[in-house]
């Protein structure tokens, strides 16, 4: 493992504050059915996707992690930051913003 590796799931760790059954729990939901860009013409949302593979690699020991996984893991650090920055005004435990963040593994409301 290189020293980009540890640091990817640092980073990864630090961004996901949901666990595998949190996140899967979350995935099922209505809400996080309805929120986020659709990809492809299946209905799904990129971000949904995301949540199904975070948690492919949560449930993942670090040895049998893959490149691919790494990729992902930074990918969602990036999404991450970048959509936290974007907090709207006032409360958002019932908007959009917090349920994308959510399909992503990072619950704000945390």
């Amino acid at each position: 493992m290189s020293d980009d590796d540890d640091q990817t799931r640092e980073d990864f760790d630090g961004a996901v504050n949901m666990t595998a059954s949190e996140l899967k729990k979350w995935l099922d939901t209505d809400e996080s059915k309805s929120v986020g860009q659709k990809k492809d013409g299946n209905g799904e949302s990129t971000g949904h996707s995301s949540g199904r593979h975070i948690v492919r690699i949560l449930e993942k020991k670090k040895a049998d992690l893959t490149d691919d996984d790494y990729a992902h893991m930074r990918k969602v650090v990036g999404y991450v930051k970048r959509h936290s920055a974007q907090k709207p005004k006032g409360d958002t435990t019932d908007t959009d913003w917090r349920y994308s963040l959510m399909n992503w593994g990072n619950d704000p409301e945390k």
